[in-house]
This record gives C-alpha cells, sequence and structure tokens, in this order.
C-alpha cells in the first residue's frame, strides 16, 4: 500500500510517497518533480500536466490554468470578476450552480466545464503518473489546502479529488504540512515540560503569502498564529515588471503586448527568468525578445534597484502580514529561535531583507523550499496508515477565521454566539444548548475579515418539535471543526420532560423574546494539546458553561429525560453528493476517451516508426537479402506510407494504423528472418562441430586406454561411433546445400535446425560421456572394530552430500517466518 501526499499549487504540484527508507518525491511523465497546474483540451483528447504548459502559446483559448483560485467560487464574486482580466480562455457561470467554470472546445465541440471538474482531471493526471512510477494502485491520500480556505473552498477541494478517485484521508494545511516537515526531523527540540522552540515560516508562493509562528517540543507542534495575504504571491510582482515593460513597449516600439494574449504571455515567460536572475545579480540584466509582435523584436533591461522601486508597495504588503503575525503570536523577536523560508518568491533578496528587518533573524532555508508541503503530507499520510511505523508526532492547528451561531439577526448580539474564536484548536466539537417549542433555524458564519464574499456557511433548520406542553424543550445542538477545518454541525439532540417532572414545577429561568434562551459562552479556557496522530479524528468536546442566572434547578436522578435525535435540514453551498457522482462518472467517460485517443496514437507511431526504420536497414543490413526487384517495390510502398500518414491517413481510427502494420510486417518479415538467419546459423554450426570432436575425442581416449574411461563398454562405444557418424554427415550435407544459397533466398536449413540437430546428438552421446565409474566394493567389517560416528556415516565427499547437504539440512530445519513477522509495519526512517 502506497501513501502519498500531494501538495496541489496555483502553478505546479507535487507528489510524495512515505517508504520505508522516509519521504521521497516522485517523479513525472517527463521525469520532473514539478508536475504544472494546467488542463488543456484538443480536438481528439485532453492534454494535462506539463505537456499542457508546453503547447500553452499555440493552444491559447483553451488552455486552462490558475484554476486553484477559482474553487469554490461563484462567478459573480469581485475576485473573479477582477481575475478575469489576466485570463484568456472563456470563464462563465456555471449553469447548475452558478460557480466559476469555462468554456472549452472539446471533441469539436463546445463544453462547460465546473473549476472543480478542471482540478479533477489534473489530480487524475497526478494519480495515473504516481501509480506508473510506483508500480501500484492509489486510493488513500492527504491534500494539502492554503490556511486561508474557508469551508466552501475546502469542501470544492474534497470534491474534486472524489472525482478523480482519490479517498481524501485529511485535508492538511500548508502550515501545518510544512512545520510536520521541520519539525520530525529535529533530535535537540525542548522535553515537552520545557519552553518551546518559536520557529517563524515565511511561505511566499506564486499567487499567496502565509506567515505563521509555530512552537516545537520534542514529538509536538503548535501553530500559534498564522496571518495571511491571499492576494500577495510572485505573479503579482510580475505583473509590476509587465506593466512597466508594456508601458515601454508601447512608447519605444508603438505595440501594447497587453492586448495580444500570446503576445503577453511570451513577455510574462521572460520576465519570470529575469526576476529570478535579479535575485543573483544587482547589475543591470537585458531583456530581448524576439518577434513579440507586429513582427517586431523588442529588448529592454532592468536592474534589482529599480525593480525594488516599484514593487515598494507590495513589498509593503508582506512586511505588514510579518508584523501581524509577529503581534498575534504575542512573541517578541527574542523569543524567536529561527525563521525558515520556503515557496518561490521567497528567495526575492527584499523580501530576505524584510524578514530580518521584522524578526531580527536571517533568513534560514533548511527546508526544500519547492518540496517542503508536499513532504509534509506524506508524513501524515503516514502517521494515518497503520502500514508505517513512525514516531509519535502530536499536532495542534488552530481555525484561521471565527465562527459563529447567529439564530435571529434582529437581535444582533442577543441573537448570536461567537462558537469557535480565533486561533481555536482544531480539531473540536462543543455542545451548545437552546430552549426552543417551535421550529427552529439557525445559521453558521464567519465573522470578522475573510478573503470570500460569502461568510455564511450554512443553514439550519429543525421544522418541528413536539413538546409535550407549553414549555421550551431544551434542544442540544454539537458543533464540529473537523481535522480538516471544515464546521458541520454532527447532531441536534431533544431532552423531553418525564411525566413526573411535567407535574413539578421548573424552576430554570426564561429569557428573551418568545421564551428563548441560549446559554452564554466564555472564552476557551483549555486549548487543545494536540491532534491525531495514529488516530484519524481525536478531537475535545467541551459543552458551553451557563451563567449563574440560567442555571437550572437540580434534577433528581431517579427521574428520567426522554432523549430524541431531531432530524434536521442542512442549506450548504458546494456540490450535492448526486452532483458529484455526476461528475465522476463524466470524469470516468473523459479517462477513457484519452485512453483509446493515446492507443490510437500509439499505433500510429509503431507504424511510422517502422517505416522509417525499415527504409534506414533497406540501405544497410537489410541490403543483401532482398532481391532488387522486391527492394524497389517495397521502397514504394513505403514512399506511399510516409505520404499517407502525413495526409490522408493522419486521422485515422487505431485498427486502420494496425492492418497496414501487419500487412507490411507480413512482406518485411521474410527479410529479417533471412538476416537473422545469416549471422546465427555460422555460431550454430560451429557449436555442433565442437560437439561431435569432442565426442570423438572421448573415443580416441578409450581406444588409447585412459583409465577415466575404462569403464566404458562396447556397447557404449559404438553408440558414441554411430552418433558421431551420423552428425558429421548431416553437418556435411548441411554444408553442401547452404554453399547453393545466396544471402536473398530462404534457406531450407535454418539455424534452428542446426541447433536442434546439436540438441538431439547431445542428448545421445552427453549420458556416455559422462557416465560414472561404479562403485568400489565395500571391505568387510572386522571383529573389533568401532562402530562408524554420525560425521563418519554422513561423510565429507560430494557423493555424501559434503557440506552443501549439512547445509541444506540445517537450512530446512529452521522454522519459517510467522505471519505476525511479515507483516510487522514498515519503519520508516526519520533519523
Amino acid at each position: 500500500m502506497s501513501v502519498i501526499g500531494i501538495d496541489f499549487g496555483n502553478e505546479s504540484c507535487f507528489v510524495a510517497v512515505a517508504r520505508a527508507g522516509g519521504i521521497e518525491t516522485v517523479d513525472n511523465d517527463y521525469s520532473l518533480r514539478a508536475t504544472a497546474s494546467t488542463v488543456a483540451f484538443g480536438e481528439k483528447n485532453r492534454i494535462l500536466g506539463v505537456a499542457a504548459k508546453n503547447q500553452f502559446v499555440t493552444n491559447i483559448k483553451n488552455t486552462i490554468w490558475g484554476f486553484k483560485r477559482f474553487l469554490g467560487r461563484r462567478f459573480d464574486d469581485p475576485y473573479v470578476q477582477e481575475e478575469l482580466k489576466r485570463m484568456p480562455f472563456k470563464v462563465v457561470a456555471h449553469p447548475q450552480s452558478g460557480g466559476v467554470a469555462v468554456q472549452v472546445r472539446y471533441l469539436g465541440e463546445e463544453h462547460v466545464f465546473s473549476m472543480e471538474q478542471i482540478a479533477a482531471m489534473l489530480f487524475t493526471k497526478l494519480k495515473e503518473t504516481t501509480e506508473a512510477g510506483l508500480k501500484t494502485k492509489i486510493s488513500d491520500c492527504v491534500f494539502s489546502v492554503p490556511s486561508f480556505f474557508t469551508d466552501v473552498e475546502r469542501r470544492a477541494l474534497v470534491a474534486a479529488a472524489q472525482m478523480a478517485g482519490f479517498n481524501v484521508l485529511r485535508l492538511l494545511n500548508e502550515t501545518v504540512a510544512t512545520s510536520l516537515t521541520y519539525g520530525i526531523y529535529k533530535q535537540d527540540l525542548p522535553e515537552e515540560a520545557d519552553k518551546p522552540r518559536n520557529v517563524v515560516f515565511v511561505d511566499c508562493g506564486h499567487s499567496s503569502l502565509q506567515v505563521w509562528t509555530c512552537a516545537f517540543n520534542k514529538g509536538k507542534l503548535k501553530i500559534l498564529a498564522s496571518t495571511a495575504d491571499p492576494f500577495l504571491g510572485g505573479r503579482d510582482f510580475d505583473k509590476v515588471l509587465a506593466d512597466h515593460f508594456c508601458a515601454e513597449f508601447r512608447v519605444k516600439y508603438k505595440i501594447d503586448p497587453e492586448t495580444n494574449h500570446r503576445a503577453y504571455v511570451r513577455l510574462l515567460t521572460e520576465i519570470e527568468k529575469i526576476k529570478k536572475q535579479m535575485s543573483a545579480n544587482a547589475t543591470k540584466l537585458p531583456l530581448n525578445i524576439e518577434c513579440l509582435m507586429d513582427d517586431k523584436d523588442v529588448t529592454s533591461h532592468m536592474c534589482r534597484a529599480d525593480f525594488e522601486a516599484m514593487s515598494s508597495n507590495l513589498l509593503q504588503r508582506v512586511e505588514k502580514t510579518m508584523v501581524d503575525c509577529l503581534r498575534s503570536s504575542n512573541l517578541q523577536p527574542s523569543d524567536i529561535y529561527a525563521v525558515e523560508i520556503v515557496g518561490g518568491s521567497s528567495r526575492i533578496p527584499s523580501i530576505k531583507a524584510l524578514i530580518e528587518k521584522t524578526f531580527g533573524k536571517a533568513p534560514s532555508t533548511t527546508l526544500n523550499q519547492d518540496e517542503a508541503v508536499a513532504r509534509g503530507c506524506a508524513l501524515q499520510c503516514a502517521i494515518l496508515s497503520p502500514a508505517y511505523k513512525i514516531r509519535d508526532f502530536k499536532i495542534s492547528d488552530v481555525q484561521m477565521y471565527p465562527i459563529k451561531i447567529v439564530w435571529d439577526e434582529s437581535l444582533q448580539e442577543d441573537g448570536m454566539l461567537e462558537v469557535f474564536p480565533l486561533y481555536h484548536p482544531v480539531p473540536f466539537s462543543r455542545l451548545l444548548t437552546f430552549y426552543k417549542k417551535d421550529g427552529f433555524k439557525f445559521k453558521a458564519m464567519y465573522s470578522g475579515d475573510v478573503p470570500y464574499p460569502q461568510k455564511e456557511i450554512a443553514e439550519y433548520c429543525i421544522k418541528h418539535i413536539e413538546s409535550p406542553d407549553e414549555d421550551p424543550v431544551k434542544l442540544k445542538v454539537k458543533a464540529r471543526i473537523s481535522l480538516d477545518g471544515i464546521f458541520s454541525i454532527k447532531a441536534i439532540t431533544a431532552y423531553l420532560k418525564s411525566a413526573d417532572e411535567m407535574m413539578e414545577t421548573e424552576t430554570s429561568q426564561e429569557a428573551g423574546n418568545n421564551g428563548e434562551t441560549m446559554q452564554e459562552q466564555p472564552p476557551v479556557a483549555s486549548p487543545l494539546e494536540g491532534a491525531a496522530t495514529k488516530q484519524q479524528d481525536t478531537e475535545m468536546e467541551a459543552e458551553t458553561p451557563m451563567s449563574q442566572d440560567d442555571v437550572e434547578a437540580p434534577v433528581d436522578k431517579k427521574k428520567s429525560h426522554k432523549v430524541i435525535e431531531l432530524p434536521f435540514e442542512q442549506n450548504s453551498y458546494g456540490y450535492a453528493p448526486y452532483d458529484i457522482q455526476l461528475m465522476t462518472e463524466t470524469e470516468g467517460k473523459m479517462m477513457a476517451e484519452d485512453r483509446r485517443e493515446k492507443e490510437r496514437i500509439d499505433a500510429k507511431n509503431g507504424l511510422e516508426e517502422y517505416v522509417y526504420l525499415l527504409r534506414d536497414k533497406l540501405d544497410t543490413d537489410l541490403t543483401q537479402f532482398v532481391e532488387e526487384r522486391d527492394k524497389s517495390k517495397l521502397s514504394e510502398e513505403l514512399s506511399f506510407l510516409e505520404n499517407w500518414l502525413y495526409e490522408e491517413g493522419s486521422d485515422e481510427k487505431r485498427q486502420v494504423y494496425q492492418d497496414r502494420l501487419e500487412k507490411l510486417k507480413k512482406t518485411t518479415d521474410p527479410i529479417f528472418e533471412r538476416h537473422r538467419d545469416h549471422h546465427e546459423r555460422p555460431s550454430a554450426i560451429r557449436e555442433l562441430e565442437v560437439s561431435i570432436q569432442l565426442a570423438r575425442k572421448i573415443v580416441d581416449m578409450k581406444f588409447a586406454n585412459e583409465a577415466r574411461y575404462e569403464h566404458l563398454d562396447a556397447a557404449d562405444v559404438d553408440k558414441l561411433k554411430n552418433a558421431i557418424q551420423e552428425s558429421q554427415q548431416w553437418l556435411d550435407h548441411t554444408r553442401d546445400i547452404l554453399l547453393s544459397v545466396k544471402p536473398n533466398m530462404t534457406s531450407p536449413i535454418n539455424a534452428m535446425e542446426i541447433i536442434v540437430h546439436r540438441k538431439s546428438f547431445e542428448s545421445v552421446v552427453h549420458p556416455i560421456m559422462n557416465k560414472p565409474k561404479p562403485k568400489p566394493p565395500t571391505p568387510k567389517k572386522e571383529q573389533g572394530a568401532p562402530p562408524p560416528t554420525e560425521n563418519s556415516a554422513a561423510g565429507t565427499g560430494s557423493e555424501n552430500g559434503g557440506e552443501g547437504a549439512g547445509e541444506d539440512l540445517n537450512a530446512a530445519g529452521k522454522n519459517p517466518p510467522t505471519n505476525d513477522e511479515q507483516q510487522q509495519p514498515k519503519e520508516m526512517d526519520l533519523e
């Protein structure tokens, strides 16, 4: 069973796998570790990953990229509308869900796919290449997710993974994945009772910035604070340079690359190169692009100082995010042990300088800046898997945004309650108590600043509550934040009074309109110290304590309550299971179409490869093995096939190519057979000659009274002589026949017949040649002689088994390993 972790990035993806020797990053079909987050559509098939990015410029309208940031968002989202200005492909509203979708041309028709379907296509490619590399089927995995992703975005990512056939064991925040990769290998962490080691991590990727503080103890990590700028990344620095060069080219060359998608993409590609060069060089660097637009070559230059001046507003946002993280963690720069950087854009020198300015520490590059998240996901997957044995390491993650329950918006503060405040530990469950006698509705919402226009998570409704009297019914609502950071209501339970209690006077105080109360919730006092290790979903439960005014009268323990689980309706954003199933079936059909197209292309390439191989061989190795008229005819056939493959035969079915290849091979197989036989016959004849000469030598040694063969009788010698004579005659006759056979003629006797004759000859002579001498007679036992010992009885020679026999007996005596020994979990090397 393979254990994998997937880092799904906005620009590229990484897949890591857990092995007995540690964590490895899986290469894709291009022998690269990074797989581009790109999906393209052609007239015959889909193009995924690296291949899609390679044909981006030539198929720009049907190549989709940057779709990670659209997951779970609606088309009318202001952020989506702003992003559309960057996208050369057509983005539309999904007809059913109203989410973000793309309109592309696929299989000769216009199709609309949601962004979740596009992500599922990329995940399908990751799954196929990983299975091909590991040579095993894969289903279980851990996916990374940005810490700032909201509930609906997380659900959308899980839905996309399910469409691709993945079983997502957990969504792991990129902050936790990176911290786990850093901490689990450290041998010098403080003991659990000692002061923790505080490490700051800065992850500036392609499209987002995340900064967080993590406290490490031996076998334990705890996220203290986490801040993010979801709309600031390396692409924004590219945009600054692109705007500068576009403005320069408009004046200098009278062209505007922003009006031409293909020219703009080429400009961004060159800008990324010069940006990387500026990280290592402070001098002026040239920018040269041939035929950028309107057949004009452009040239310019840029230096690091000018770039930093143009990016000053972006650098201020980076600094603000770092300062907010330091303030939220309640730490001073002196409390920080180190600052680790990950992400491609963290390499920008000005960002490194800001890190040192803010935290008072020079940035460290202990981690692999590109693969740290994927490796952390693989480690978490190994922790959750029973097939691997890893040292215990507790993880304490936090909730990025506060979550509140709202049941009466008209009451404002009295009609809402914050259930999970900022940086609340996850996973966690909390019991909330309501008193209701009618139908009940409430909403779960984010409070505070959220990078998502819709703060509402879900709406819940209890249509009817059966109360035995006129008094409100006590309801227990279990709210939960899962390991994936997803909010849910697990159960709503009603506690109905017994008949005895209905006769007594209740002393519980009622407040608010219509006799409704809800328990107040003070700030959480005890954070969750550890999350799942081997257990997949260990969580704490806490019931909201009541205020002194709301304490109920003591209840006699002898009196029983009637406990009922109430059904409730949930109205949340995202796809229903039925919609996911339909999209999964659609993905399966497209995968089958891709396989058919691949088989067709493979058949075409096989025919083309054979044609070119044969063309080369006819002029070299096969020239003497084909008659001139046949060679001329075959050359004409090859020329016809070459033209046919690139013209009317360029788009035929797989079977057509296979039939053409089979027909061609029927003509050429005899030629290759003559070539092969011509080279194999001489060695086959030599081997037969050696066998005959060896047998003749044995006969001569017998007549010379050699001691080794004195035990051979006359019948054996006659048998040898007859076999030698027959084989020699057959060999002489074969040579006579082969003298008249030309290379371009099919030989009546091929190399295989000579080999068969040699083996037949050896089967007759070898038993005689290797006939053992008879054993000498056993001497009579003398009276009074000691009995033979065990060692002497076993003997030491080869006839009695010798040392090898003794070893086999000892080996046979060993007990085979038990099933328990064979099925022990693999122990990973984390040293």
